[in-house]
C-alpha cells in the first residue's frame, strides 16, 4: 500500500505537467549566435614601461588583466620572457574573466615581457604584451649618499626604497636633465621625506639639478626645520627675487642661533638646467653653481638637528612658509643627500659622471672649458699632461681657464676626432713670450727627419694651429695637408693680434672639402681653397705647444691662456661661429 507522501508527489507532478500546458512555458535553450569576435584582453598592470624599484635582487610581482568575448572564453595563458608562467580555465563568468592576484615570485633584474594569450569557444586567439623592468636595486653612486631621487615618474627614494609623503598635486615636468622626467612644482604642493637616516652629523650636503622660475617670486626648495618659532634648527634652501632673476639662498640652523649665506643670482630668462648644490660642515656653509663656489658663510656652531623629523622638497613647508617662502614652481631633477661636506671637486666630479655631456652645438665632438680640470666633456677622459701644464685663475666663459708653461703642453689620443670636415673654437688670450708657439696641432710622425724624434715637421697631414711675430703683435697661421702636399692660410695683418691689449679673443677656423678659414672674434681674417685634409698618422692632438709633431722651426710650448675649447666633425659655418662666440658671453 503506497504512503500517503508518495501519492501527494505523484499528484504534484502531474500538477506541474498539467500546468505547463495551461499558459506557463516551459525552459527553452536560446542560441547564442555566431562567434564573431576574437577576445578582448587589456593588461592593467604592469603596464607598459613600469619600473619595478625594490631593494631585493629577485622580488615578486601581481598581475592584474581582463578578458572579455561576445560568446566564451575558453582558456588564457600567460607568459613571462618566452616562458609560460600560468593556464586559468573553467570561469564562472565566460565572458568576462578578470584576473587581478595572480602572483609571480622569480622576478629578476632586467627588462621582461609578459604576455596575455586568450582562447574562445570557436579557438580565435588574442595576445595582448607589454615591456616593463625590474631595475637593479640603487647603489650608491658616491661617498656618503643617504638619499636619491631621480624623479623619473615617482617621488622614490632609491636608496632607502621609501616614497614621499604627497601634498597638494604637484607633478612632473614632461622631460628632465638625467633620465626620462624631473619633479615639478605647483601651488599648494611639494613632497616631503622622513629625515631618519638623513639628518644627522656635524656634516651635510644636497645636491640637484634646478631650472628657476620667477613665478611666484619667493619660494622655498628645500626645507627642514623644527618648528616655525625660529630657524635654530635644521636649514632652509629657498629662492626670493623677481620674474627676471631670482637669488638661492640658505639659512642653517645652530641651536641658539643662525647662519646666513646669501647665494648668488639666476637669471630666469635663460631657462637653463643649473646644479645646484650646498654643504654644511662645522665651521662653514657654502653655496655652489654648477659646481663652482658662489658664496660660503661661517657657522658660529654644529648644525643642530633637534626635533627635526622631515624634509620639505618644492616648498618652505610647515616650518618656513612665513614671509611667502611657499611652493616652487621650478622644475628640480636629480635630488642627492649626503652625510658629509662635498668639496667643490666632488661635486665637479658628481656633475660629470651622471650627466655626461652630449653637446650644446650642432656637430660638436670634443670639449674642455678648463674649469678647474683638463677633462674632455663628452667621454670624461683626462689628457697626457707633458711638463706642468697649469689655470690662469681667469677665463673668458665659467670659472677658470688653461694657461700654458715652458716644456709643457696636453696630449689627447684621436680616436673619434679625425673626420672628413673639421671645425675648432676657443677663447685664447696671447703671451708674445716665446714670439712663436703652436697653439693646436694634430700631425703625423716624422720619422725620417734629421734629429727625429726631437725635430718633426711632416706636413702632408692633419693640421697645425700656430702663431708668430715679436713682443708687440703676433700673427696667427693655419696650415693643413692633404696627403700629398701641405697649403697656408695665413692673413697676415688681418690675422695680427696687438699683444699689449691683453684681450681674450675668440678663434676658430674650418676645414672641409673645398676650402679652409681662419675667424677672429666671429670674423674672417684668413681664406683659402683646399681639397680636404688627410689624417694617415695623425693619432694625437697637442694643446699649448706644436710638440711633439711641429717643432723643427721653434713653435713649442705657449704660455698664452686658452678657454673653452670645442671641436666639430663639420665645418662650421660663419653664423654658426658667431653663436658659439655669443654663447659664452
Amino acid at each position: 500500500m503506497k504512503s500517503i507522501k508518495q501519492i501527494l508527489l505523484f499528484v504534484g507532478a502531474i500538477c506541474a505537467l498539467a500546468a505547463c500546458d495551461n499558459g506557463i512555458d516551459s525552459i527553452t535553450k536560446l542560441d547564442p549566435g555566431p562567434d564573431e569576435d576574437a577576445p578582448q584582453v587589456t593588461i592593467n598592470y604592469p603596464s607598459e614601461g613600469t619600473k619595478i624599484k625594490v631593494l631585493e635582487a629577485v622580488t615578486s610581482v601581481t598581475v592584474d588583466f581582463e578578458v572579455t568575448d561576445d560568446i566564451e572564453v575558453v582558456r588564457v595563458e600567460l607568459w613571462l620572457d618566452g616562458q609560460k608562467i600560468a593556464t586559468f580555465s573553467n570561469f564562472k563568468d565566460f565572458r568576462r574573466v578578470l584576473i587581478d592576484d595572480f602572483v609571480y615570485d622569480a622576478l629578476t633584474d632586467g627588462s621582461h615581457e609578459l604576455k596575455v594569450l586568450a582562447t574562445d569557444l570557436d579557438g580565435k586567439t588574442t595576445t595582448q604584451s607589454v615591456n616593463f623592468e625590474k631595475e637593479p636595486a640603487y647603489t650608491p653612486l658616491f661617498a656618503g649618499e643617504t638619499l636619491y631621487m631621480p624623479f623619473d615618474g615617482d617621488f622614490t627614494d632609491l636608496i632607502r626604497i621609501s616614497q614621499a609623503t604627497v601634498t597638494g598635486a604637484p607633478g612632473f615636468a614632461g622631460d628632465g636633465i638625467i633620465g626620462t622626467n624631473a619633479y615639478q612644482g605647483a601651488t599648494d604642493a611639494y613632497v616631503s621625506v622622513p629625515g631618519e637616516g638623513v639628518l644627522l652629523g656635524n656634516e651635510f650636503s644636497a645636491a640637484f639639478w634646478y631650472k628657476v622660475s620667477g613665478s611666484p617670486d619667493r619660494a622655498g626648495i628645500l626645507v627642514a626645520g623644527d618648528d616655525a618659532d625660529d630657524r635654530f634648527q635644521g636649514f632652509r634652501l629657498f629662492r626670493e627675487g623677481s620674474p627676471t632673476e631670482q637669488r638661492i639662498k640658505l639659512n642653517v640652523g645652530v641651536g641658539t642661533g643662525e647662519s646666513w649665506n646669501d647665494g648668488e643670482v639666476l637669471d630666469v630668462a635663460a631657462g637653463e638646467w643649473v646644479h645646484i648644490a650646498f654643504t654644511i660642515s662645522p665651521t662653514r656653509n657654502a653655496i655652489f653653481f654648477n659646481g663652482v663656489e658662489v658664496r660660503s658663510s661661517d657657522m658660529p656652531a654644529n648644525v643642530d638637528w633637534t626635533g627635526v623629523n622631515s624634509i620639505t622638497i618644492g616648498a618652505g613647508g610647515d616650518t618656513f612658509s612665513y614671509w611667502g617662502h611657499l611652493s616652487d614652481n621650478s622644475p628640480l631633477d636629480e635630488l642627492r643627500f649626503f652625510d658629509r661636506a662635498l668639496t667643490e671637486a666632488d661635486i665637479q666630479n658628481m656633475i660629470d659622471v651622471t650627466n655626461p655631456y652630449t653637446g650644446k652645438f650642432d656637430g660638436e665632438m670634443f670639449y674642455l672649458p678648463f674649469d678647474g680640470d683638463n677633462r674632455d666633456k663628452f667621454t670624461n677622459a683626462e689628457p697626457t699632461v707633458v711638463g706642468a701644464t697649469g689655470f690662469a685663475g681667469e677665463s673668458a666663459s665659467g670659472s677658470n681657464a688653461f694657461a700654458g708653461a715652458a716644456g709643457s703642453y696636453l696630449s689627447f689620443p684621436t680616436d673619434g676626432l679625425t673626420t672628413q670636415e673639421f671645425s675648432a673654437t676657443f677663447w685664447y688670450k696671447v703671451n708674445a713670450n716665446p714670439d712663436r708657439a703652436g697653439i693646436l696641432v694634430m700631425g703625423p710622425p716624422h720619422t725620417d727627419n734629421p734629429g727625429y724624434p726631437d725635430v718633426q715637421n711632416l706636413r702632408t697631414n692633419g693640421f697645425r694651429f700656430f702663431r708668430e711675430g715679436d713682443a708687440s703683435s703676433q700673427i696667427f697661421k693655419l696650415n693643413v695637408g692633404n696627403g700629398t702636399a701641405d697649403s697656408w692660410f695665413d692673413g697676415g695683418d688681418n690675422a695680427r693680434i696687438d699683444t699689449s691689449a691683453g684681450e681674450w679673443v675668440h678663434m676658430a677656423f674650418t676645414i672641409s672639402n673645398t676650402e679652409c678659414v681662419v675667424y677672429f672674434n666671429g670674423e674672417i681674417v684668413a681664406q683659402g681653397s683646399f681639397t680636404g685634409v688627410d689624417w694617415t698618422g695623425c693619432d694625437i692632438l697637442s694643446i699649448g705647444s706644436g710638440a711633439p709633431r711641429f717643432t723643427e722651426w721653434g713653435h713649442l710650448s705657449d704660455p698664452s691662456f686658452i678657454d673653452e675649447l670645442r671641436l666639430f666633425d663639420k665645418a662650421l659655418t660663419q653664423e654658426e661661429i658667431q653663436a658659439v662666440r655669443n654663447a659664452d658671453l
